[in-house]
């Protein structure tokens, strides 16, 4: 019994430990990484909560350890929805794009407007979506993981080695300042490397909560640089630092898009990685 508590004890150590280091955790995660049923993550977690070291919410728990910017999590919706339209911009008509388990990256897919776009994705909320007429969305089967909406699996990686696209969207748990990207499911992480290896361009989609994270948990570095679209809340020395290891690095701002129509700003203002005046 004194064996059992201890090995408890550890485990919610560790548990604290990684829902600090990534701000927000699901259940599915935890379960799939500690080797633990979802239903004694839920024990775990409840048990946390109730010593004041974590806050629950439907699927997950979060924590706030960062102590940067503090912007309401209605903020950050918006924050996330301002960057899924900014993507949306810099898709052309008649592109092919690989969208990961992502929902920021996703959502890009309901600002196409009339746009004609082929779309290869493991993201099973796909089907819970109706878009434009010219969206056409193939999903790459496998088998459900996460908060039950990512696929991966070796079917999944098979159908996708045969598709190459001109882009590719992917959002992240977090990414670190030196380009290190980390995924919230173990298992989607070759999905991930290899949805980037077979597009022309890729862009990381992540909102300031997650500019600055790392972990030792389900993380690989980008050694192809591509793009990284934030806001304009993300911690400057990090946006700096990204920029400084030949990553490209776009801040959306709420007045960027006043102006913003589909098709919108030129991708010479990513090329230069800048911050969008």
């Amino acid at each position: 019994m004194k064996r059992d508590r201890q090995s408890v004890n550890i485990r919610h150590a560790e548990m604290l430990a990684l829902i600090r280091e990534r701000q927000e955790v699901l259940v599915d995660e935890l379960s799939e990484i500690f080797g633990v049923s979802t239903m004694t993550v839920r024990r775990d977690l409840q048990a946390l909560e109730e010593r004041g070291k974590i806050s629950r919410f439907h699927g997950g728990a979060t924590t706030d350890v960062r102590g940067t910017v503090e912007v309401e999590k209605g903020d950050v919706e918006a924050c996330r929805q301002r960057i899924a339209r900014y993507a949306a911009s810099l898709v052309k008509d008649r592109s092919s794009v690989l969208i990961n388990g992502s929902n920021t990256a996703l959502d890009l897919l309901d600002y196409l407007a009339d746009k004609r776009v082929s779309v290869f994705t493991n993201n099973s909320m796909a089907v819970r979506h109706r878009y434009a007429p010219g969206v056409d969305v193939v999903l790459s089967g496998g088998v459900l993981r996460g908060s039950r909406h990512i696929l991966t699996g070796d079917l999944a990686m098979r159908n996708l080695m045969d598709v190459h696209a001109d882009l590719a969207f992917l959002g992240c748990t977090g990414i670190s300042e030196d380009g290190e990207i980390l995924c919230g499911i173990p298992s989607e992480l070759g999905i991930n490397e290899t949805m980037i290896e077979h597009a022309k361009d890729y862009y990381i989609l992540c909102d300031h909560t997650k500019v600055g994270r790392s972990s030792a948990y389900a993380s690989f570095h980008l050694e192809k640089k591509g793009t990284v679209i934030t806001d304009e809340h993300a911690p400057e020395d990090v946006v700096e630092q990204l920029r400084a290891i030949g990553m490209e690095v776009v801040q959306v701002r709420r007045s960027d898009l006043s102006n913003l129509k589909t098709g919108g700003p030129s991708p010479d203002n990513i090329s230069k990685g800048v911050t969008i005046p």
